[in-house]
């Protein structure tokens, strides 16, 4: 698999995905957990616990989707929505998180919070979901 096809399909994008989200869940727990004073990155992206379960589940299911003999053959179809849906969650998250800027922790849901880089990190990966999902030539595409 080269580089376009490990970013830039849906596959490659579960796949690659996949693997940042549950390293970035699991990571959350040790150096960017907490709050802005005690993460690494301050207050520019910390993550909380509630991120940090859901980061690691979604990387665990989307690994899960291209790996669990049986449930990659039954989703193998439906990579490119599943990856669409990614990415309109992503862009929802994206927005909102903006929008709910200025109110007080946790500002998302009551649940978690979402700071600015939560917000550009969330942009950015509903801009690779789409790529990945409309970009890939029909000839790189599994799972369409």
């Amino acid at each position: 698999m080269n580089w376009r096809e490990m970013l830039f399909t849906p596959r490659g994008f579960l796949m690659t995905g996949g693997v940042v989200l549950l390293v970035l869940g699991l990571l959350g727990f040790v150096i960017l957990n907490g709050s802005p004073q005690q993460s690494l990155l301050g207050s520019f992206f910390w993550l909380d616990n509630s991120e940090n379960f859901a980061h690691v589940a979604l990387g665990v299911v989307a690994l899960a989707a291209l790996y669990v003999p049986g449930l990659n053959s039954a989703l193998e179809p439906y990579y490119k929505w599943i990856v669409v849906l990614v990415g309109v969650i992503a862009l929802f998250f994206g927005v909102y998180g903006f929008l709910v800027a200025s109110a007080a922790t946790p500002n998302t849901f009551g649940l978690t919070n979402l700071e600015l880089g939560d917000n550009l990190l969330h942009l950015v990966v509903a801009a690779w979901a789409f790529l990945a999902a409309f970009w890939a030539p029909k000839s790189m595409m599994m799972g369409r």
